[in-house]
């Protein structure tokens, strides 16, 4: 984590890719070979680091994910 870089959200190292992101992806059913052709500069050490990382965490990254969830619902008030 760095202080003002993705809003101190833990990210992979030297980029602006959160930990959460990958992560809200490989819940949607994203494999690693789909998020390395999505981020080219990233890899496989970087994905091992960011599960390795989120199973030391999840509490923390699941609270995230909920937070930037959306309810169906709400989608008129965000347009």
């Amino acid at each position: 984590m760095t202080v003002g870089v993705c809003g101190g959200q833990p990210r992979i190292r030297n980029t602006r890719i959160p930990v959460w992101t990958l992560v809200a992806f490989r819940q949607q059913g994203a494999d690693e070979e789909e998020l390395l052709r999505n981020y080219p500069t990233l890899t496989h050490d970087d994905l091992k680091a960011a599960w390795t990382y989120y199973e030391q965490h999840q509490e923390q990254l699941a609270e995230r994910l909920r937070q930037l969830s959306v309810n169906p619902d709400q989608l008129d008030e965000l347009l």
